[in-house]
């Protein structure tokens, strides 16, 4: 084991800037390269796009890179893991099998069904059955949940209100609302509950679980309009006690695991459970394989952890070996974003208000600079102002004073984040 080692992180947006800024702490770390990454500063960037394989090796080789931060889903899902497996740089992300998780909707939810783990009832439709398909929505009870089978960026999941409305839906998707990746769809049972995220990091063999999350995934206040990637985040949460977590180690995360050796599907990484809790009854709503934004950003101020040694245990699995602490305050993160999203919208924007010294982390996530040092926008989602508190009523004040006083033209951001999380 290197004392110091030199770490290659691959992504440019909110989660990959909370990672770098979590990494940049370790007394581990010789140099840090983010690529692409953003206008954010806490590693040098390089301009690798992390779904060319033959340069981020070209990049790892020239630059004595120790180790490869998988930030985005869409490498790992190519296999990137895969292209590195004779290659002596570390990996943090599993390989392309393990990766069909949440490359696939119709693979996780038959993995789900396999090792008996929670999820909601479900049909996968293709263009072959859709009229079967039609006949399924007819044996559900509104709201219809749609997916897209493979990754469309976040925004494959479509909530259609009434019966007619999701036959509408589905007969788009199977058309090609989402490209190929809605070749198949997966249509779902909807669950009533709250959600919540839990992250989990597996060397394969042991596992550890981080802080909880929830996100706020709706563009408008009380939950209305469309889903966006996140809106924001909140860390503790409240529901998500030692019975639900208990309940959640039991029936969800120690069944996926072995599932996947079951399987023989050697897993390295993240494991992002997105659930919904269903009267203190988890449910999985999906899996991801990578950690999940906005969550990230109020999770890595949250682990008291060095996220490094983590990292290598994962790597070297002598993960049981690795605190995972805790910091007791709540995290709080109110994402900007730019006027349109999810929809269309312009880039360009000029951020102010970043040159005075905050309490509140500013972990930029659609950000550049120009030739003359300034920050602009480029990205719906702009950037994630978190706050740490003693409590979440507290730590949401921070945010969202914070959100009023960065700004750039068309700047939107929900000012309810964590208010049903607060008495």
């Amino acid at each position: 084991m290197k004392d110091i080692i030199n770490i290659l992180l691959l992504g440019s947006g909110g989660r990959e800037c909370a990672m770098a800024w979590k990494i940049s702490q370790s007394p581990r770390l010789g140099n840090l390269y983010v690529a692409p990454g953003n206008a954010a500063s806490y590693g040098t960037n390089v301009p690798l796009n992390p779904m060319d394989f033959e340069a981020v090796r070209q990049f790892v080789d020239t630059h004595d890179i120790d180790m490869i931060v998988v930030g985005p889903e869409n490498p790992l899902v190519e296999g990137i893991a895969d292209f590195f497996e004779e290659h002596p740089v570390k990996i943090i992300g599993p390989c392309r099998e393990g990766a069909r998780l949440e490359g696939s909707k119709e693979f996780a939810k038959e993995f789900m069904v396999r090792h008996h783990i929670p999820t909601a009832r479900f049909m996968s439709v293709t263009e072959e059955t859709r009229e079967q398909g039609m006949h399924f929505l007819e044996s559900l009870q509104p709201p219809y949940v749609l997916k897209a089978d493979g990754l469309a960026a976040g925004k494959g999941v479509i909530i259609a209100p009434t019966l007619a409305d999701a036959k509408d839906t589905l007969a788009d998707m199977l058309d090609g609302m989402f490209g190929g990746a809605s070749d198949t769809v997966v249509i779902e049972e909807f669950l009533t509950g709250i959600e919540c995220s839990v992250f989990v990091v597996t060397d394969g063999e042991d596992y550890k679980i981080l802080p909880v999350a929830k996100d706020y995934k709706r563009v408008g206040e009380k939950d209305c309009g469309p889903n966006t990637g996140g809106m924001g985040a909140v860390s503790p949460v409240p529901f998500a006690d030692n019975e639900f977590m208990d309940r959640v180690t039991r029936q969800i995360v120690e069944p996926t695991l072995k599932g996947l050796k079951e399987e023989g599907i050697n897993y390295k990484g993240f494991i992002f459970l997105g659930l919904m809790n269903v009267e203190g009854n988890p449910f999985v709503i999906e899996y991801n394989v990578r950690m999940g934004d906005p969550e990230t950003e109020v999770v890595m101020p949250r682990l008291a952890s060095d996220i490094v040694e983590i990292f290598e245990g994962i790597a070297d699995s002598t993960l049981a070996l690795k605190p995972v602490e805790e910091d007791p305050r709540a995290a709080v993160a109110v994402m900007l974003t730019s006027k349109g999203y999810p929809g269309t919208y312009e880039k360009g924007k000029e951020i102010t208000g970043l040159d005075t010294p905050a309490d509140v982390l500013r972990f930029h996530a659609g950000t550049r600079r120009d030739t003359l040092g300034r920050v602009l926008t480029d990205g719906g989602r702009v950037m994630a102002l978190v706050a740490l508190a003693p409590d979440i009523a507290e730590a949401a004040a921070m945010a969202k004073a914070e959100a009023a006083q960065v700004d750039f033209e068309g700047k939107y951001f929900r000012r309810d984040i964590a208010t049903d999380l607060v008495d």
